[in-house]
């Protein structure tokens, strides 16, 4: 075999392996976190923590936490809202006005920090 032969093989056996190489884009991906109605929910459920809630039940689809704190009764709504916004409301009875708005305030500020705000 000639030396131009090897050469043109070698070519053409370069050719089409190359040829036969395929490169796939990567496809940008997006962040698949939590929704926003289970970070919401997941927040609130540490903010209860937080401030000395216990937990007595906790019914994610209807989204209801009841609690107890001494003898303060709590309860927490988490649910979306018609715009898709979700909205968090935290109530607690028993400890007198005052005492139940401390508690309130402080689950609030749990509930922010929770959410990173």
């Amino acid at each position: 075999m000639s030396i131009r032969r090897v050469v043109l093989y070698a070519v053409l056996l370069t050719a089409m392996m190359m040829a036969g190489c395929t490169y796939y884009q990567a496809v940008p991906a997006t962040p698949s976190g939590p929704s926003s109605f289970d970070r919401a929910w997941n927040a609130a459920l540490g903010a209860a923590e937080d401030v000395g809630v216990s937990v007595s039940s906790a019914d994610r689809t209807s989204g209801i936490v009841y609690g107890t704190r001494g003898n303060q009764s709590a309860t927490i709504r988490v649910y979306k809202q018609a715009d898709g916004r979700v909205r968090v409301e935290f109530s607690i009875q028993g400890g007198g006005e005052a005492a139940d708005a401390i508690v309130a305030k402080d689950f609030s500020s749990a509930y922010d920090r929770r959410m990173g705000r």
